[in-house]
C-alpha cells in the first residue's frame, strides 16, 4: 500500500495566454478524498494540471511531501506517485483494454510489480478482466472510465487526480464508479482529488473545496452539509 502523501498548493496563479485562469490558490488536499467542486469556468480543471506538471506558465509552489514539485516535469511526477485520469476518460481507442492497462505501467520495471497492480486492477473492476481483450473504443462511456482510472493505477500512485469523471454517465455507473474511488483511497491508501461538477462526490468526500473565477471561496471539513445547507447551490445558481 503506498502511503498517503501530503500534496499542497501554494498561491498558485496559472495562465491561458494572457488568461487569468487561477489566481493564487492556496490548499492541501489529503490525505483522504477531497472533491473540487464549481461551476464551468472556475479555474477547477486547471490546479490538478499544475500538480500534475502539464501547465506551461504559472506561479507559486506545488509540494509533496515538502519537497517543491513545481518545475518538475510530468514524467518525474509520474514517477514519484502522481497520475491523473484527464476530463473524457480518455482511452487508446484502438487498443485492447489490457494493452490500454499494460501502457499505464509502462515505468515499472518489476514484472511481479506489475502482475500484482494488474490483479488489483481486475478486483476493483472485474468488467476489464472479462473484456481484456477487447478493443477499448467499443467500451461503453462507464466501462472507459473504469479503464481509464484502471490504467493510472498500473503506475502505483499514492495521489490520484481525477478530472470530471462522472461525465456523461448514468446515475448508476456515477455511483460504482464513485464506489471505486472510496475504495482506491480506503483500502489502498491512494489519496485522491476529484474535479467534478457533479456534487455526488461529497458523499464519500473527506473535504470540499468550491471554486469560483479562479479562487477557492470555500472549504468545508463536512461536505455532506454542502448537500443539505443550500451554500452550493447558491454558488452554482449565481455563475
Amino acid at each position: 500500500m503506498s502511503a498517503a502523501p501530503a500534496i499542497a498548493v501554494e498561491a498558485v496563479s496559472m495562465w491561458y495566454g494572457d488568461v487569468l485562469a487561477v489566481n493564487e490558490v492556496t490548499a492541501d488536499f489529503g490525505p483522504g478524498v477531497t472533491g473540487l467542486l464549481g461551476p464551468n469556468g472556475a479555474g477547477k480543471s486547471t490546479t490538478p494540471g499544475a500538480i500534475v506538471g502539464v501547465v506551461q506558465r504559472m506561479a507559486g509552489r506545488v509540494l509533496l511531501d515538502g519537497a517543491d514539485i513545481t518545475r518538475s516535469e510530468a514524467a518525474d511526477n509520474l514517477q514519484a506517485g502522481v497520475a491523473m485520469v484527464p476530463e473524457g476518460a480518455r482511452v487508446f481507442r484502438d487498443f485492447s483494454v489490457r494493452e490500454n492497462l499494460m501502457l499505464g505501467a509502462y515505468t515499472v520495471r518489476d514484472p511481479a510489480a506489475i502482475r500484482e497492480r494488474l490483479d488489483r486492477v481486475h478486483e476493483l473492476f472485474p468488467i476489464l478482466a472479462e473484456r481484456a481483450q477487447q478493443l477499448a473504443g467499443t467500451l461503453s462511456g462507464g466501462e472507459r472510465a473504469m479503464l481509464a482510472m484502471g490504467r493510472a493505477l498500473m503506475s502505483g500512485p499514492s495521489l490520484l487526480l481525477l478530472d470530471e469523471p462522472f461525465l456523461g454517465l448514468s446515475p448508476a455507473m456515477c455511483h460504482k464508479v464513485m464506489g471505486a474511488i472510496a475504495e482506491i483511497n480506503r483500502e489502498r491508501g491512494v489519496t485522491v482529488l476529484v474535479v467534478e461538477q457533479n456534487p455526488l462526490i461529497l458523499e464519500i468526500a473527506n473535504r470540499a473545496l468550491v471554486m469560483q473565477l479562479g479562487e477557492i471561496i470555500l472549504a468545508e471539513d463536512d461536505p455532506q452539509r454542502l448537500m443539505s445547507d443550500g451554500r452550493l447551490e447558491a454558488i452554482f445558481m449565481a455563475a
